[in-house]
């Protein structure tokens, strides 16, 4: 048998190059294996990765559902392990922040948190909406944020224990409405958040604003205050970006949504 695939290949290598000339025909067997599935599954898991890199590192244009063809591999990505490790990453960095920072007697020192994949996961709604392969539908997902079950991020809840324990003030800056709050409060109690200094949600007059916009106003008003922003904490780039920045931001992943 060895022999007899030695004389195959010998005879399709034979017949790709015969009366061809060598320097501008590709091998046949060559071509095969770049035509392969695997090779193909290969090529799209890279450009997928690709795309997820250029997403975590806000090097793409405002993006509203994730690429069809990387429908697979973000659920994969969130399913399979990968994003939980990367999570715990960021909180393990962030906690190690923390315990370096030296807090004023004053107790104006203050660690931002964004809520939604920050503090609570909305992982139980998004699995039943592709993980971001559907246009974001504000209507269904508020339907679920009144249900006021969304559980906490493991590591995040130790890293917000840790801030707490070493004396930050904590203040929770979340792009909720503010006739959400109640079942705010309610599902982070219930999830293991307790104790906040403060919960800030969009009023009347922020709507319509950017993310960006509204949490720099909020941030600039806790400035202004005398407060000094040490951390912060989210998910995506409009919760850590503009005026007032924290000494240090903390990005946790997020492959499923933009918020500008």
């Amino acid at each position: 048998m060895r022999f007899l695939g030695i004389s195959i290949f010998l005879i399709l290598f034979t017949f790709a190059f015969a009366n061809e000339d060598f320097n501008t025909h590709r091998p046949l067997i060559v071509e095969f294996f770049e035509n392969s599935e695997p090779h193909l599954k290969r090529t799209l898991h890279l450009e997928c990765t690709s795309w997820r890199f250029a997403v975590e590192a806000n090097n793409l244009s405002p993006w509203k559902i994730i690429p069809q063809e990387c429908a697979d591999y973000v659920r994969q990505y969130i399913t399979g392990g990968a994003y939980k490790m990367e999570i715990d990453r960021v909180s393990t960095e962030a906690g190690a922040f923390a315990e370096s920072m030296k807090l004023g007697e004053d107790g104006k020192d203050v660690w931002i948190f964004d809520v939604d994949e920050t503090l609570l996961s909305n992982l139980p709604y998004y699995s039943q909406h592709g993980y971001g392969l559907e246009v974001f539908d504000s209507v269904e997902f508020d339907k679920w944020v009144e249900k006021g079950e969304a559980p906490a991020i493991g590591s995040s809840l130790k890293l917000y224990q840790d801030v707490m324990r070493l004396g930050f003030k904590v203040f929770l800056l979340t792009g909720r409405s503010e006739r959400h709050r109640i079942v705010t409060v309610e599902n982070l109690m219930n999830a293991g958040f307790q104790d906040w200094d403060k919960l800030i949600l969009r009023g009347s007059e922020d709507h319509g604003k950017s993310a960006t916009i509204y949490k720099s106003e909020k941030r600039n008003e806790m400035v202004e205050e005398g407060l000094r922003i040490v951390g912060n904490s989210g998910d995506q780039w409009s919760d850590l970006l503009g005026s007032s920045a924290s000494i240090r931001s903390f990005k946790l992943p997020n492959p499923m949504y933009y918020i500008p």
